[in-house]
């Protein structure tokens, strides 16, 4: 792991992940760039002196080198540092679990899916919210015509944790995500508006290939964006809109996608994760439970525990963690790999990088309509 040491939210989340299938062991770190933290934390973690780092170089070098050098790097640290990091473990020929968004700019993001494809290497990309059963289920759903030819997709996160200026009291995950120089162009719609820019996608197999944006920054002195509004036009002349935000007093994580078709439609909460809410076309609407009867193969295939026992935020990223290992263990043996679980590729990542730079100029053109490509190259 490359960060993630002490102080850290999101490097334990991925360690307890990484381990919740006992797929992975976690032996060597750079889990922080100050040497003494980097060695504090790797000692509360159990590591040997020898293999907590200060340095990813140094690391992606030294393990690289060893016999029993690690298989793969789990990249969490603030969106700055992701590009010289992928970068310098790809080199290495080391596979790479990334946190999002990808990278900086769509210039970084091109770079590094040319590395991943010259390498061969395995790349996944950390949407978590992917891998729950319920959004499985809705995408197995969409593929299969149970809406019928889709007509609107309405995606939204809203959050209220940054609706002060939190980040001048000194809290460590606002200051980094409210600055440009580490986060990047984009404030909420690269912290958030990516999940569910990535999540409208992946669960209705169409790409965003126009929109025109409106941000916000709320909070006086706020240098990046906290609210954001997006129309979007899809393939297929589907429509849609996105809305990103982090100011919205009430909110905690109110990820939510809708998706209507010809033929029903389909409504989903991150904060009940387990629930899908389906309604055919002239018919009552129905609850969809995880592991239940109306469940899909593409949903019960991946289900840990027994309906009514709730599954959510760390089961999403351990799948995640599981169908990358089905992944690498299989490139590591030199056989075919499985069948291709629906992972979260630097592809995927790079149309992200996209999508943010594309709202932010669409919103300084007073939100003109900007073009994306359909596809990741």
């Amino acid at each position: 792991m490359v960060g993630g040491g002490q102080g850290a939210f999101i490097g334990a989340v991925h360690r307890i992940a990484a381990r919740l299938d006992d797929r992975y062991e976690l032996v060597a770190g750079a889990l922080s760039s100050d040497p003494e933290r980097a060695r504090a934390s790797g000692a509360e973690l159990f590591l040997a002196p020898d293999r907590c780092y200060a340095d990813f170089r140094a690391m992606a070098a030294a393990e690289a080198a060893r016999p029993d050098g690690i298989d793969v790097v789990a990249i969490v640290t603030p969106n700055h540092l992701h590009f010289p990091m992928a970068g310098a473990f790809l080199e290495a020929g080391i596979h790479v679990i990334c946190d999002k968004p990808l990278v900086h700019t769509v210039e970084e993001a091109e770079a590094l899916v040319a590395l991943v494809r010259r390498s061969g290497l395995v790349f996944v990309l950390t949407h978590n919210y992917s891998g729950y059963p319920m959004i499985r289920q809705a995408r197995a759903m969409v593929a299969a015509g149970a809406l019928g030819a889709l007509r609107v997709i309405q995606v939204e996160y809203a959050q209220d944790w940054l609706a002060t200026a939190v980040e001048q009291s000194g809290q460590k995950q606002a200051a980094w995500r409210t600055d440009p120089a580490r986060s990047g162009v984009a404030g909420s719609i690269g912290d958030i508006g990516t999940h569910a820019f990535h999540l409208a996608e992946f669960v209705s197999g169409l790409r965003c290939t126009a929109l025109a944006a409106d941000l916000q920054s709320f909070v006086p002195g706020r240098r990046l964006d906290d609210n954001a509004h997006i129309l979007m036009r899809y393939e297929s002349g589907v429509r849609g809109t996105l809305w990103a935000s982090q100011i919205c007093t009430g909110t905690t994580n109110g990820l939510r996608l809708r998706l209507f078709g010809e033929a029903g439609g389909l409504d989903w909460h991150q904060e009940q994760p387990n629930e899908l809410r389906f309604t055919p076309l002239g018919e009552p609407s129905r609850i969809i439970q995880r592991a239940g009867p109306e469940s899909l193969p593409a949903a019960t295939g991946i289900s840990r525990l027994p309906a009514g026992h709730p599954e959510g935020y760390l089961e999403g990223f351990a799948q995640i963690y599981r169908d990358a290992a089905d992944r690498i263990v299989a490139r590591l043996e030199g056989r075919p790999a499985p069948a291709e679980a629906p992972l979260p590729t630097v592809e995927d990542g790079l149309r992200g990088v996209r999508f943010m730079h594309g709202a932010v100029e669409s919103s300084r053109r007073n939100a003109a309509w900007v073009d994306l490509p359909a596809d990741g190259s």
